[in-house]
């Protein structure tokens, strides 16, 4: 504003800029913080839409743009949202989540194979921080030894931030991540225990047996939850079978064990990430539910946790306070080299690549939970002096080193993933790729359910081919035609929840076997998939008409399901393989099929085979699926299921691997086989898998009492001719000399 005086009079002048700044100031003052619901909302979508889209570009990881924007938009930046209370329950919610998801992502059998390589990492991750952190804040900052331990101990604690960055390029399941969150346990478990025994000092709850009473109430509590929460779960799986229920269910326990890891004096992250391992193996990774629980909170709760994170950094405090800034270097320095050196001694000692080395400190160097709790946990305790147990310095301190450490994670994983992810994809491209080309044929709704679930699972895991499902009707039914095709969008919607395309049609026929057996030639699908028949009357055929003429027209793979309960609540997998089954033609493909569906329910699987087969298939196990929990029971391949009768029950799921008549494999006592499944199995999961076969006469009713074609390959006529000879054996495959 300008004075001027003319002839006695004032003449005042106002500068434009100075008033519209003004003006501005005062607009933004009276709308900021955004207080209302919607929009406060409104923009932390904006925020989680635009990040990834902006970022990406930049080559910059996602997770660095959540927390960089939270400390834009917080109450230390433009002050445009305030850090309320919707921003601590999400953000706990989050952090919940991440813990949650790290254990339900891991390979349990993998993990066991790898417990000491694990244990190894979360002991160095703790001790090397920790024995660091005590000299340099005793030497360097000059604090107390009471302090200094509190401090060290943040430094010592780490958060898997950048989790979310290895399952977005498809290496979770590699081993240097399943040991840095194997390890993540163990450290943060040793953390918490000493903050817990540092706060107990100070709230006159210590005593001589303070940490011996502490860590036999987390022992207990452990043991509870690991004992209550999977036969809870199984009763409730079985019980309901709808997606919301399920999901609900499933959160409900997680803030239940972490609920209650507070109520004895840890933090809930101890319990979400134990629910996680308790509940891995009911939750298969390809089930539907498995991509609700990810989808949820990779789209909304670990994305607020983020920006949570973000909003509590004050970068001007500490540019305006060079102790906080010594602070600040000697944490942040001390942190990454105490990582860096436990990954390195775990890579030495385990002969590692370098690129899991990376890895494993890309994931074990974040600090965000654990650390968090330790600083406010000492901020808030106030000594006989009158000073507190960590000054401002530290709590400032503590911020830049919780938004450097979650930076370079974030680079350090986004880099080492994508190094592993491409080194997966060539060694996918070296090896023959077995296509997924299955073909689900439905007729009932009540069968559509687990069909479908059962082809989920036995998938190849990140697999771009659709699935496949057909119903067929007589042309001349309109109205079956509509029952159709709402049977196919239903099996559609289950294929989507699990985020894999399905193609279907309603296929129309004069005959139902000859629908289906068109469309496998037409389409050259591998395998077929149908529910097992249900005999209606006491003469009628086990396998009904339309499965014994696909049986002896296709020379594909034919899979036969019946369910009794839910797929992830089978407690065992049993699987009866016939003598001489590795001379099939599609011996491997219902090997693989069988092992993943193994691999994906993480239970144990036994085989009833002869030696000779074992032999093969255990090669074969060892080099394609090393984690599977199997176990083999040597028989002389003929028909076991009256002796397995013994070994299976209800919660089980029973294996058989069929052979057509004129097949290597095939033996007059498997004409015994419908029979003893009605009288010993009628409440067991089953199912029949009809291998591939080489000659067309092995899909053809041969009987050994017809005369012999021509068009059969010589091992079968060799197989056809001992049948021949030895046609009078029982049941047990035993020779009846009568």
């Amino acid at each position: 504003m300008l004075i001027d005086v003319q002839n006695g009079k004032f003449f005042v002048t106002l500068h434009s800029n100075l008033i519209l700044e003004n003006l501005l100031m005062t607009a933004f003052a009276t709308y900021l913080p955004v207080t209302n619901p919607t929009w406060i909302f409104f923009l932390v979508l904006s925020i989680i839409l635009f990040a990834p889209i902006i970022l990406g570009k930049l080559k910059i990881p996602h997770i660095v743009g959540m927390i960089l924007a939270g400390v834009a938009i917080g109450p230390f930046g433009l002050n445009i949202l305030d850090r309320d209370s919707s921003f601590e329950l999400f953000g706990e919610v989050g952090l919940y989540y991440i813990m949650f998801l790290a254990s339900l992502e891991m390979d349990l059998q993998h993990m066991k194979r790898i417990r000491w390589q694990a244990l190894t990492l979360g002991l160095a991750a703790f001790v090397f921080p920790l024995a660091m952190g005590i000299v340099s804040n005793v030497f360097l900052l000059k604090y107390g030894l009471v302090t200094s331990i509190l401090l060290a101990s943040m430094y010592a604690s780490h958060t898997l931030i950048a989790y979310p960055i290895v399952v977005r390029y498809g290496v979770a399941r590699n081993r240097s991540v399943s040991i840095a969150v194997g390890g993540t346990i163990v450290t943060d478990t040793l953390t918490l225990l000493v903050l817990a025994f540092i706060s107990g000092m100070f709230r006159d709850e210590v005593h001589g047996w303070f940490a011996l009473v502490l860590l036999l109430k987390v022992l207990f509590l452990s043991a509870t939850i690991i004992y209550l929460f999977p036969r809870i779960a199984r009763w409730f799986f079985r019980k309901y079978n709808d997606a919301v229920l399920q999901y609900i269910f499933v959160m409900a326990l997680v803030f239940l064990s972490a609920g209650l890891m507070e109520l004895i004096g840890m933090e809930g992250i101890l319990g979400a990430f134990l629910a996680g391992i308790v509940l891995n193996p009911l939750i298969p990774r390809t089930a539907p539910l498995m991509h609700n629980l990810e989808f949820v909170g990779n789209a909304l709760f670990i994305p607020y946790f983020l920006i949570g994170v973000g909003m509590i950094i004050d970068v001007r405090v500490l540019l305006g306070s060079s102790n906080a800034l010594k602070v600040a270097a000697v944490m942040i320095v001390i942190a990454l080299s105490g990582k860096w050196i436990a990954s390195w001694v775990t890579q030495k000692i385990f002969k590692m690549t370098g690129v899991e080395r990376e890895l494993m400190f890309g994931l074990s160097n974040a600090q965000a939970a654990a650390t968090l709790a330790a600083v406010l946990v000492g901020y808030n305790i106030i000594l006989p002096s009158g000073e507190r147990l960590l000054n401002e310095d530290v709590l400032n301190g503590t911020i830049l080193l919780i938004l450097v450490t979650c930076i370079v994670s974030s680079l350090i994983t986004d880099i080492a993933a994508r190094k592993l992810a491409l080194k997966d994809e060539n060694i996918n491209e070296a090896k023959p790729v077995n296509e997924e080309s299955t073909l689900l044929a439905l007729s009932y709704p009540e069968t559509v359910a687990e069909l479908v679930n059962m082809d989920l699972l036995m998938r190849k895991e990140k697999s771009k081919a659709p699935m496949n499902a057909i119903n067929v009707v007589l042309d001349n039914d309109d109205r079956a035609r509509e029952k159709g095709m709402k049977l196919l969008e239903k099996a559609n919607a289950i294929a989507m929840g699990a985020n894999v395309r399905m193609q279907t049609k309603v296929r129309l026929a004069t005959n139902l076997a000859n629908g289906i057996i068109h469309t496998m030639k037409e389409n050259d699908h591998a395998e077929l998939v149908v529910g097992l028949h249900v005999p209606t009357t006491p003469t009628e055929s086990f396998f009904g008409p339309v499965l014994i003429s696909l049986l002896n027209r296709l020379n594909r793979q034919i899979t036969m399901v019946r369910c009794t309960i839910p797929l992830n609540t089978i407690r065992r997998i049993h699987v009866s393989v016939p003598a001489k089954a590795q001379f099939e033609a599609g011996f491997y493909h219902w090997v693989e099929r069988v092992s993943r569906l193994a691999v994906a329910l993480g239970c144990r699987i036994t085989f009833y085979l002869h030696p000779d087969t074992q032999r093969i298939l255990k090669r074969y196990l060892e080099n394609h699926h090393q984690s599977i929990r199997c176990d083999f029971v040597e028989t002389d391949g003929g028909n076991e299921l009256k002796r397995m009768s013994k070994d299976i029950n209800d919660e089980d799921l029973l294996i058989i691997v069929m052979a057509r008549r004129g097949s290597i494999s095939f033996r007059p006592s498997f004409d015994h086989i419908p029979r003893q499944i009605k009288k010993y199995y009628m409440n067991t999961g089953l199912l029949l898998i009809f291998p591939d076969v080489y000659a067309e006469t092995a899909t053809k009713d041969l009987s050994i009492n017809e005369p012999l074609t021509t068009d059969i390959s010589y091992e079968a006529a060799k197989e056809w001719y001992r049948a021949w000879l030895s046609h009078g054996e029982d049941e047990g495959g035993k020779k009846n000399d009568n």
